[in-house]
């Protein structure tokens, strides 16, 4: 579907090595690369005044030749300043409390005149790095491992005789703590983000949210009480009471405490034998709008400004997560002139009252949602799912331009299905291409979950010239296109009531392929009474046929809803 109108949718430099004598020596004292170990969760910073924010307080410099300045800096408002002189390399050094049979990673970053960092008193083999002078900050790493007596080492920066001064700044000396704490000191976490609700039964709920920086824990709540804690970043929730709504929220902890909590979820545990879907009945013949969450030029609606001729709204767009094959919904409220997440349910709620079906549509000429193996096509089902039980949408609509997976988009459908119940409404919005043959990956897919589909609305526009079931070429824009090429999918397995024409609802909602709602109705007539045909006729009729549907409800509200004033009550007429 489109989301536009007619359109289907950043020098430094080396000094020379100084003489033969000096490049011995520092080849035969000093580590010149290292293998930097990676640090565990738990690992702190156990160097202290890392930053030299608090001027030289745990260091000491040889000669007085250190002092802090606040520029150059890496980090912070403070860096070391440190000025070799005769036979002083303006050594700088702390002891470090360390735990024995530890690694740890040592690092610091340096600027200006040559510069090292090194450890000594390991208990095994002291190491060190180096590099010659530099004119921009450049990060030094190595690690080292300490002797099974060792509980202190000795961390030092120099630089060399009768060179420039260096400038040092965010030293990390991280492993294990000895003992003498971490600096800076923990802080509390951010709240998890990404909060979200899995698989349901009827008595738990399983929950995951994205891991927060810093965090050694997280504690979920239910509608408002905190009921268990998680060293990972999931949980199920069990003994709950079935076919009931829950609000679940997390925080992240850790040594400083907890952080705020996440947003808030709803999750519905399943029915006992029952539908926890708020499914409504989709009429026999049904005609199907496109709701934009966007604003393109169209006329800008509320879900309640939808007409009544309309029984399915499809609301245009689900967004892709960071988790392969996982989707979210955000509305548009400041593009939609206000309109808030509260009174969108509501509105939800009164279509449904008044019988209609409100689904979330996944894809359209922007969408990019891969359901290629089988954890997206879980990650797919959870997360649609997750927006049901929160926003209360009926079912779903695929219409993913950029092509799909039968074999796990078929996985991803059944595995909603499951958990939605047989209320569920599934359709699909393929472009005229993806239903030229049952070989197709979207006509597999239809014909893969024929039981649980509801409805096909193809996108008989933007496609030039197809074939029809005849054989023969037909140009869009004509009856024969409608209804030769829906006659492909009627007579390739799908049901009638599983077929519906999908059209533009004005010359604005497609670059081509816009027709009239005469033509229209013509090609519903001929298809389920076998009158109004153009010079291709079926060899039957198709009496339940489903309908139709357009791009989009906002695109006919533009042109004063000719078209569902027109095709509306045309499709509820059908026999």
């Amino acid at each position: 579907m489109e989301r536009s109108p007619g359109a289907r949718r950043r020098t430094g430099r080396t000094r020379p090595l100084l003489g033969t004598a000096m490049a011995v020596v520092a080849a035969g004292a000093l580590t010149l690369t290292g293998l930097v170990g990676t640090a565990q969760a738990a690992d702190v910073n156990v160097a202290k005044n890392a930053g030299f924010e608090s001027g030289l307080a745990n260091w000491t410099c040889s000669g007085g030749s250190g002092a802090t300045v606040s520029s150059p800096v890496h980090g912070g408002a403070a860096a070391l300043k440190a000025t070799p002189a005769g036979q002083d390399n303006a050594q700088c050094t702390q002891t470090v409390a360390v735990k024995p049979n530890s690694t740890y990673a040592l690092s610091g970053w340096v600027q200006g005149g040559y510069a090292y960092i090194g450890v000594t008193g390991t208990g095994t083999t002291d190491v060190s790095t180096w590099t010659p002078d530099s004119s921009s900050w450049t990060k030094l790493s190595t690690s080292f491992t300490t002797g099974p007596s060792t509980t202190s080492v000795t961390l030092y920066l120099h630089g060399w005789y009768g060179q420039a001064a260096y400038f040092a700044d965010d030293i990390s000396v991280t492993g294990p703590d000895g003992g003498g704490g971490t600096d800076p000191a923990p802080t509390i976490p951010a709240a998890p983000a990404g909060l979200a609700v899995g698989a349901t039964t009827s008595s738990s709920i399983a929950l995951s949210w994205n891991a927060v920086s810093g965090a050694t824990g997280y504690a979920v709540y239910r509608d408002g009480t905190k009921i268990t804690t998680s060293t990972g970043t999931s949980a199920t929730i069990t003994g709950l009471s079935a076919d009931t709504a829950y609000q679940f929220a997390v925080t992240a902890t850790n040594a400083a405490g907890e952080s705020a909590k996440s947003a808030t979820v709803s999750g519905r545990t399943a029915a006992t034998g029952g539908n926890p879907n708020p499914g409504t009945s989709v009429p026999k013949h049904a005609v199907t709008g496109y709701w934009q969450n966007f604003n393109n030029g169209a006329t800008v609606q509320k879900l309640s400004d939808v007409p009544a001729n309309y029984d399915i709204i499809a609301v245009s767009f689900a967004d892709a997560t960071g988790t392969p094959g996982g989707v979210t919904f955000n509305l548009d409220s400041a593009g939609l002139g206000g309109y808030t997440v509260d009174q969108f349910k509501a509105d939800i709620k009164a279509k449904q009252a008044a019988g209609k079906s409100v689904i979330i549509s996944i894809g359209g000429q922007n969408g990019t949602v891969s359901i290629n193996d089988s954890t997206s096509a879980t990650n797919f089902a959870n997360s649609v799912y997750s927006m049901m039980q929160t926003y209360g949408f009926n079912g779903v609509d695929i219409d993913l331009e950029n092509g799909l997976n039968s074999t796990y988009m078929t996985q991803a459908l059944r595995s909603l299905s499951s958990k939605a119940g047989s209320g569920l409404v599934i359709t699909m919005a393929p472009q005229t291409i993806d239903m030229q043959s049952t070989s197709g990956e979207y006509f597999k897919t239809a014909l893969n979950i024929k039981d649980i589909l509801t409805v096909v609305n193809m996108q008989y526009y933007n496609s030039g010239s197809m074939l029809g079931c005849d054989g023969k070429v037909y140009s869009q824009g004509s009856v024969d296109f409608l209804t030769a090429l829906a006659c492909i999918q009627l007579e390739g397995g799908l049901s009638p009531a599983q077929v519906g024409l999908g059209v533009p609802a004005s010359t604005s909602g497609a670059g081509s392929g816009y027709v009239s709602p005469t033509i229209v109705n013509n090609a519903l007539d001929c298809l389920a009474r076998g009158t109004n045909c153009g010079s291709f006729k079926p060899s039957k009729t198709y009496p339940g046929l489903r309908g139709a549907m357009t791009w989009s409800t906002n695109w006919d509200a533009q042109s004063g809803n000719a078209w569902s004033n027109a095709v509306g009550p045309h499709v509820h007429a059908l026999p």
